[in-house]
């Protein structure tokens, strides 16, 4: 009783003496708040636009580099741009070890046996980026949203196949979405005369590879020490040995031998920020996440999504009917609202856990008491 009444004491005293000096505390803490806030939205802002800048700059570079009618060599494209990444991973080590504070990367040594036990996540991912970049090639930057969208519907499927997990009706419903925004999508794209049936195919197959990987990545980062930027070095090392036969099978070796600027500064150049860009995705996708939180990134990268497609269609001067809007808009919005259901059941899911692990700590007698 007297320990509350010395704290009711100096509450007041403390009042008292705000009151006293004009509130100056009142002000100065409101103030430290207010900037403490304003630098955080500040921070918060700056991390989204960067990876807003690197997301959809790497789409249009990748395009204009797939783009390109004189060599036609997408696995050539996409093996370089692995080596370049694994190149900067030995370079960001580097500058790890001796510059510590500016600089936290982890150390990369190459490992036989951890780069088997990462081999078949490193299928899966040449098999993702190849029909990716396959995918943008064909259909370009403008329908390569709705093109590339079923990730969430295979997510869903494949998780109930491969892991035996249900999904919830609202769920099902914003995959609903999806799959109409989708469908809608390429009915648009024949109507209008543009529809490449191969990018609907690569990017089906795409979206199906994206799942996996996801899925994949779950199981192998363990050999990793569930460090992404090991697991990044060792998926790019086995994906440029994998690469090697396939461009040689698929006859890319004698195009690119044959390519009029194979020695021009400029074409290699921009190969080189292709990889560049691509090593960077990785980087600022999970500072956005650190910065924020994983449902607040999916909601960034469908918004992204949304500009990048009407950055494209008003850089080629294109005219797209509201239908063709109205398939973006259903792909867009089912998967914003699927962020936003699943993150909802996760919410509740940890909440039910955190009130179970409570009750086991309980002694069994006070268990069936709900007074305690």
């Amino acid at each position: 009783m007297c320990v509350n009444m010395n704290r009711t004491q100096l509450k007041r005293s403390h009042i008292l003496r705000m009151a006293l000096s004009g509130s100056e505390g009142t002000n100065q803490d409101g103030r430290g708040e207010e900037e403490a806030f304003l630098l955080r939205a500040v921070r918060i802002a700056a991390v989204v636009a960067l990876y807003w800048f690197v997301s959809i700059t790497m789409v249009f570079l990748n395009n204009y580099l797939l783009d390109n009618r004189d060599l036609d060599a997408p696995l050539f494209v996409t093996f370089y741009q692995c080596a370049v990444t694994v190149g900067l991973c030995w370079l960001m080590q580097l500058v790890s070890k001796f510059c510590p504070r500016a600089v936290d990367f982890p150390s990369v040594k190459f490992d036989l046996k951890t780069s088997r036990e990462v081999l078949p996540l490193s299928i899966v991912f040449i098999s993702m980026i190849t029909f990716n970049n396959m995918c943008l090639k064909h259909v370009g930057v403008a329908f390569y949203t709705v093109g590339r969208s079923l990730s969430t519907v295979f997510n869903v499927l494949l998780s109930y196949v491969l892991l035996k997990q249900t999904t919830s009706l609202r769920a099902l419903v914003c995959c609903g979405i999806i799959l109409g925004g989708f469908w809608l999508g390429v009915d648009q794209e024949g109507l209008a005369g543009s529809l490449s049936w191969s990018g609907v195919f690569f990017g089906v197959l795409a979206s199906a590879c994206v799942s996996l990987n996801a899925i994949y990545t779950k199981k192998v980062m363990p050999a990793v020490e569930g460090s992404i930027w090991k697991l990044s070095f060792y998926n790019n090392i086995n994906a440029c040995v994998l690469f090697l036969p396939l461009i040689f099978v698929f006859g890319e070796a004698s195009k690119v031998a044959n390519f009029s600027h194979l020695t021009d500064l400029g074409f290699w150049g921009m190969m080189t920020l292709g990889g560049v860009f691509g090593f960077a995705i990785g980087y600022v996708t999970g500072l956005q996440i650190k910065f924020t939180s994983p449902l607040t990134h999916n909601v960034s990268g469908t918004a992204k999504a949304c500009a990048q497609t009407v950055i494209a269609v008003v850089y080629n001067s294109s005219s797209k009917s509201l239908l063709w809007w109205t398939s973006n808009l259903m792909v867009l919005g089912g998967s914003s609202a699927y962020t936003w259901v699943k993150g909802r059941e996760m919410q509740k899911t940890t909440h039910r856990d955190a009130q179970d692990s409570a009750k086991e700590k309980l002694l069994p007698e006070e268990k069936g008491n709900p007074g305690v």
